[in-house]
């Protein structure tokens, strides 16, 4: 199963590019100290947009975002009065959850996750609208079948009301099939210099302590579909490996990491093994020799003290923000190949 999962992977990477253009909503619920509702724009996994129930309207990310903003102003005008909108929308839902589930109190979290992916050499467009609850999967609109589905009895209620609302559903057909692909064709357009950009990842090896596991870390890379992984005489190692998540960087960068456990590893032979990073579009790989000298360790009190500060970062954004947006105290995770279309369940 990791064979094929690697193999998925080196082909995920040598693929032709996928755009796509995702929303993340959240509304919370009895969580201090946080807006009770944040909602993001991610073009090709690049937050270009940002809004929040403490604002009054929405905010461009980026100069070539403002741009296309100043040449069409009612967009920003469209995206003010839909984060405006999904705010009651979605108090609305998260107190209705929470009475039909008996929950008086405490930390809530409802999200939503939507948009669509386009291939640009087959022309292939693919729409998505996915609903969290409290950090796992609750409903999902299947764009074949026009229906929702969901693996949550206590979300079946939903579905069968949802189901029933066929103007709603007409119009999230129109507009996971015409409207997002040609704004996220129009985005690609305007952010082309930005988006198709390729910045290679400086890589480095850590280690908490002695008997820990070397990491080995990739970051500030771009765009996100990259690989890497431990070989040994050449050969990849699929057992006793630890693939850690594509996170971003405040700088609209990514990094990740995986691990190599070093219990069994002679120190003879330890010059046998390599760290490899392979990033689309780039012909060579970054490889990284498994060197004591070269090694980074925690050696101050911290668990992060020498450790570098965009790792610290990217595990503090992967955790608490949701690709750039919000995630709160419940994390509803997305799959390490990125959000799944709505299919037939």
């Amino acid at each position: 199963m990791k064979k094929l999962v690697v193999f998925l992977l080196l082909c995920h990477v040598a693929s032709a590019v996928k755009h796509s253009l995702k929303y993340f909503l959240t509304a919370s619920s009895g969580v201090p100290n946080f807006p009770e509702f944040v909602g993001a724009a991610m073009v090709d996994g690049v937050q270009v947009g940002y809004c929040d129930s403490d604002m009054k309207t929405a905010e461009p990310k980026h100069d070539w975002m403002r741009k296309l903003i100043k040449d069409d102003p009612k967009h920003l005008e469209w995206y003010t009065l839909k984060c405006y909108g999904n705010q009651h929308v979605f108090r609305a839902n998260i107190d209705g959850l929470k009475q039909r589930l008996n929950q008086s109190g405490g930390a809530h979290i409802l999200q939503r996750m939507n948009g669509c992916e386009w291939d640009d050499q087959t022309g292939e467009t693919v729409g998505f609208n996915q609903y969290g609850y409290d950090g796992e999967d609750f409903i999902a609109l299947d764009l074949q079948s026009m229906t929702w589905t969901t693996p949550k009895h206590q979300a079946f209620t939903t579905k069968l009301r949802w189901d029933t609302e066929t103007a709603r559903l007409k119009h999230n057909k129109y507009y996971y099939t015409h409207i997002c692909p040609n704004w996220l064709k129009k985005y690609v357009h305007y952010g082309m210099s930005f988006l198709q950009r390729t910045e290679l990842p400086s890589v480095s090896l850590l280690q908490k302590s002695p008997s820990s596991p070397v990491t080995c870390h990739a970051t500030g890379f771009y765009p996100d579909r990259a690989l890497m992984f431990w070989t040994r005489d050449g050969e990849e190692l699929h057992e006793d490996m630890e693939y850690g998540e594509i996170l971003p960087n405040p700088d609209g960068t990514f990094q990740m990491s995986v691990e190599l456990s070093i219990s069994l590893v002679k120190t003879e032979d330890w010059g046998r093994y390599e760290c490899v990073f392979q990033l689309s579009g780039v012909k060579e790989d970054i490889v990284t020799k498994l060197d004591k000298a070269a090694i980074r360790s925690n050696k101050g009190p911290g668990f992060f003290s020498e450790f570098p500060a965009d790792l610290v970062s990217g595990v503090i954004i992967g955790l608490l923000l949701l690709s750039g947006g919000i995630a709160g105290l419940y994390f509803w995770k997305i799959p390490r190949n990125g959000f799944q279309p709505a299919t037939h369940q």
